[in-house]
């Protein structure tokens, strides 16, 4: 099927009510660009941190929206822009100025795919199930993950990081609580490392399909791990169920600002002699995170840094 893609330029003040006007002609979903800054609960709630804005917000918006090719898209353009005009008034609406494409559903289905492919990890293969390889042999791990919608393919800074620490702190039949587990990566990955069970929690519950996909490609028993929808920090309920194990490993790849709220619940849940994992941390906020680890009375055994980010290592 083609559709028609319209990217409407507009003021971020004004992104609101085109959303809402096209919602109101029928148009299901638009994209937004903006440069406004994320504010901490959208980063809270996103349990990853995207690094510094670079450009400061200029004001501009542009919103992006689909119509079927043998739609009337011209009357629905005319209703949109007569509407919009309506509030000149009373809003500044931008220039207005729309650019017009052609494009497939296949474009955002399965395009994206070009730019993931297969990559190494010292002796660990990560690759995705539409890309064959034939040197298996020469690495002690082969793991077949896709992406979906859910964060980790292990190709980030902040992944990578971890998988390493994972690699040197896993012994046989450790017990791992992962805390936004994601995609599932460094749970599968403890297990192909020797970990009895994985315990992983997110806020997604689209991390409950996706680790379920990537743990069966892999060929992980559904007994050996566990996905739980909730925030250990505030949720009770999901605290008392975990704390029922002891973990001899935890990992967290998520936001700095989340990590220092979290200690207290890392320490408690955390075995004696046990390893905490934890990233997802940009390099300026190194200090933070470790300060609260020995805030916690934890001992900090290494730190590791890749590009502009920083992995923590540390045991009680």
């Amino acid at each position: 099927m083609k559709w028609k893609k319209y990217r409407l330029e507009t003021t971020t003040v004004a992104e609101d009510l085109v959303s809402a006007i096209l919602a109101e002609l029928g148009v299901e979903g638009v994209e937004i660009e903006d440069k406004i800054p994320l504010s901490e609960e959208e980063m809270a709630e996103m349990f990853i941190n995207i690094g510094p804005t670079i450009e400061p917000d200029d004001g501009k918006a542009y919103v992006s929206f689909y119509l079927d090719s043998e739609a009337d898209s011209v009357a629905i353009l005319d209703v949109l822009m007569a509407e919009l005009k309506s509030f000149e008034e009373v809003m500044d609406l931008g220039s207005l100025k729309l650019e017009e494409s052609l494009t497939q559903d296949e474009d955002w289905i399965n395009n994206w795919k070009v730019y993931f492919h297969s990559f190494a990890i010292d002796d660990v293969l990560i690759t995705p199930s539409w890309e064959k390889t034939d040197d298996h042999k020469n690495y002690r791990h082969v793991i077949e993950i896709d992406p979906g919608t859910a964060f980790g393919t292990g190709k980030h800074e902040t992944t990578n990081l971890c998988i390493r620490a994972l690699k040197d702190y896993v012994k046989p039949g450790m017990q791992m609580l992962d805390i936004g587990i994601g995609s599932g990566i460094l749970g599968l990955m403890a297990l192909k490392f020797g970990a009895a069970k994985v315990i992983g929690t997110d806020l997604d519950e689209q991390a409950l399909h996706v680790t379920k996909e990537n743990m069966e490609k892999n060929h992980i028993p559904e007994e050996d791990y566990e996905v739980l929808i909730g925030n250990l920090i505030d949720d009770e309920q999901l605290l008392e169920y975990v704390g029922t194990k002891e973990y001899q490993i935890i990992t967290a790849n998520i936001i700095a600002e989340v990590l220092v709220e979290m200690m207290p619940r890392v320490k408690e849940l955390l075995a004696p002699g046990g390893i905490y994992i934890t990233s997802g941390i940009l390099n300026e906020k190194e200090e933070l995170v470790s300060t609260a680890i020995k805030a916690n009375g934890m001992k900090i055994l290494e730190v590791n840094h890749q590009g502009e980010w920083t992995l923590i290592v540390a045991t009680n």
